[in-house]
């Protein structure tokens, strides 16, 4: 008869200062279970939530990362289970006393020779994809687009095998809102930017419906300083209400034949190779645990940083799951302006919050908590962690297209498909989205890989899950071994040679446009 082997009890401590640390073990342990160093657990303690490695008095500090996360509740005991109900939440840092660009870190080496097989676009952009965009002006015309874009799919796609796709660029803006206030710039700049995504390969065209605040002219100009205005005739612009389009059928005969013409051009580019340098990849997680901060996002951290030294640029977001962990970013600034930037969006967001009567403590979900992330404190500690070590260089407001080249923080709302969005008016082309919890999320214009933190999640959604970083946490790869391999699969997935699972399944969520502004 097989005797099983129980696997020995192993925990994750990050740094020396700590103390607290993750159990790492499958389904978590049992009491009076003990590890190698002789800690004894005191209870059960799940997988990936946090065991008190010395006695704990009532009101002292929690650590992890090296950084306080918290004050305990009551007294804990050494070996016991220290779950968000024992956590107090502590103050956010403030911003006024921030150190800016006073540990810029020194560029890392180069990488040269590495390439992928992308779009070029007539302004030098260069996507990853070869789509068709159909940008709307207002929510009310997206059945029809909808309607329309199924018959592109099944009737016209198949004449232009270059073309790698139709997207319809749907959302829910456009009337019934302030369109003059301030705020209004965001939802407008965004959706005027996601046109202009390089994965569209600077074919636009837009339906209207012809009576919406947001008109096509306004949708199309340049909005800001920081917008480029889009030139397009009038055989561009699709209006629905025009007295020409005598019934339904007239309207959808009319988008499809403006659409035909996009695709004939779309249908003439092919794939070049192009240096690493001409990727923008977006850099987000999403139902995240406790170990996404000692696993997926490090890893990730790796590959940006990788990706830098090749000149391209990458994108990190998520303004309430940076802004505890700010004090650690504003050192890390290329210059003290970058730095008084990322200042500038964490009180903008402060102040949204307090708008809307809420804080910071909104944050994390219950699966976050369920997978041992305590507080936000905690959660942005391990969030960070995906900017890798480079300097950053800019700073955009949602919805911005950047100016430069290398690590920049794009401020968007945590939220997973606000974010995406966000992020892809910025133009990125790629995104990598690490998740402890799972999500089947994907986006259709961008290709999305998903990082699982654990091998647990990585087995059961094994036809989800690109890339497992759990294997960091068993000891069976590096940081920098996965990081590598995470790599290595965004210049396969950019260049087409790979699919991600998303987009083997056709998963696609919807554009979630951050709109701050009032609605009337």
């Amino acid at each position: 008869m097989k005797t099983i082997r129980e696997e020995t009890p192993r925990y994750i401590r990050v740094h020396e200062d700590d103390n607290v640390a993750i159990v790492v073990n499958d389904n978590g342990l049992s009491a009076g279970s003990l590890f190698p160093c002789g800690l004894r657990l005191t209870e059960h303690v799940p997988q990936g939530h946090k065991v008190a490695l010395s006695a704990i008095a009532r009101g002292e500090t929690i650590r992890r990362y090296g950084e306080v996360i918290g004050y305990a509740l009551r007294d804990i005991a050494q070996g016991s289970w220290i779950d968000e109900s024992l956590v107090t939440l502590p103050e956010a840092p403030p911003l006024e006393s921030l150190p800016l660009a006073t540990r810029v870190p020194e560029p890392l080496p180069p990488l040269e020779g590495y390439t992928f097989e992308g779009y070029r676009n007539a302004d030098g952009s260069v996507g990853t994809r070869n789509l068709l965009g159909i940008t709307t002006s207002v929510h009310c015309v997206a059945g029809v687009v909808d309607y329309v874009v199924n018959i592109i799919e099944r009737e016209l796609l198949p004449r232009y095998p270059n073309v790698d796709g139709v997207v319809a660029l749907n959302h829910l803006y456009g009337c019934g809102v302030a369109i003059n206030a301030p705020a209004a710039i965001i939802p407008i700049r965004t959706i005027h930017n996601l046109a202009l995504n390089a994965n569209f390969g600077g074919e636009v065209m837009v339906v209207s419906l012809g009576c919406e605040k947001l008109q096509p002219e306004r949708l199309l100009s340049a909005n800001g300083d920081d917008v480029q205005a889009i030139s397009l005739g009038e055989e561009d612009i699709v209006r629905l209400q025009d007295e020409r389009h005598v019934g339904f059928e007239a309207m959808v005969q009319e988008i499809l034949r403006v659409a035909d013409r996009h695709l004939q051009r779309l249908n003439q580019r092919q794939r070049e190779t192009c240096p690493a340098s001409e990727l923008i990849v977006g850099m987000q997680c999403g139902g995240s645990d406790a170990f996404s901060g000692v696993t997926a996002n490090p890893a990730v951290g790796y590959a940006s940083d990788l990706l830098v030294r090749c000149g391209a640029t990458v994108m990190f977001s998520e303004v309430t799951e940076v802004r505890d962990a700010i004090h650690l970013l504003t050192p890390r600034a290329a210059d003290e302006a970058t730095g008084k930037r990322l200042l500038e969006e964490m009180a903008w967001y402060d102040e949204y919050l307090r708008q809307g009567q809420t804080d910071r403590s909104a944050n994390p979900s219950p699966g976050n908590k369920k997978g041992g992330l305590a507080n936000v404190v905690e959660k942005a500690l391990g969030s960070i962690a995906k900017s890798g070590r480079s300097a950053i260089v800019e700073v955009l407001s949602p919805g911005q297209r950047p100016t430069k080249r290398g690590l920049i923080y794009a401020a968007t709302p945590a939220s997973d498909f606000v974010c995406g969005t966000q992020q892809m008016a910025s133009g990125i082309t790629l995104q990598v989205f690490t998740t402890g919890r799972g999500t089947p999320y994907g986006l259709a214009a961008i290709p999305v890989i998903k990082m699982a933190t654990r091998t647990a999640l990585a087995n059961r959604w094994h036809d989800l899950m690109d890339i497992n970083a759990g294997t960091i946490a068993t000891g069976e790869e590096s940081i920098e071994q996965v990081g590598w391999r995470l790599f290595t699969l965004i210049l396969d997935i950019a260049s087409g040679r790979q699919q991600t699972w998303s987009d083997r399944w056709g998963i696609r969520n919807a554009l979630a446009v951050f709109n701050p502004a009032p609605v009337t």
